[in-house]
């Protein structure tokens, strides 16, 4: 994980913590490395992906958090229970269309004052690569404009409270973008 990173997520995890509004999900977690970041830096984390390849893999290197099976557009989670949600590097596979829909969700879960951190490349561009790491995939890439990301964030009932774009340092070639937004 570049410094850059590091430092937007001890923001995020300083900003739960000084809101006392309850745990955080790790929406579309992974193998689960930034959910054990996160709960090293003090957090109350867990996670959440819908993968269930990926949450054994989660649960078998961090045996001491819990992973569970999940989508970002039905979190099973009550309405206003965390404290915070990051969705890190985990929108990009969501067509445009359903952002709206996970937006939503993410406002539902949130208590009046949890923070979303939500980070990814962005762009203007829709990516179907067929291999990755030396092997064949399926899956797909909807890069989109940061302001379009804060617009969906506003329509859904959070406020954007801080927004950090970089451009690329190699051997990335794209863009990146945090926004850290609010519900009221």
């Amino acid at each position: 994980m570049d410094p850059l990173s590091r430092g937007m997520l001890a923001v995020f995890a300083e900003a739960v913590r000084d809101a006392g509004r309850g745990p955080v999900a790790d929406v579309g977690c992974g193998p689960g490395k930034v959910t054990a970041h996160l709960a090293g830096l003090g957090m109350r984390a867990f996670g959440v992906d819908l993968s269930s390849r990926m949450v054994t893999l989660a649960r078998r290197a961090h045996p001491h958090l819990s992973f569970v099976q999940g989508s970002m557009t039905a979190l099973g989670i009550g309405d206003g229970t965390l404290g915070g949600i990051l969705a890190w590097h985990s929108t990009h596979h969501t067509h445009p269309d359903g952002l709206p829909t996970v937006f939503a969700e993410f406002a539902r879960t949130l208590a009046p004052g949890g923070l979303l951190l939500w980070g990814c490349h962005i762009g203007d561009e829709h990516l179907r690569p067929d291999r990755a790491y030396g092997h064949p995939v399926s899956y797909a890439w909807h890069l989109l404009p940061v302001e379009r990301v804060a617009d969906l964030l506003g329509r859904a009932g959070l406020t954007v409270t801080a927004r950090l774009v970089q451009d690329p340092l190699p051997p990335l070639t794209r863009r990146y973008a945090c926004l850290l937004a609010r519900k009221p």
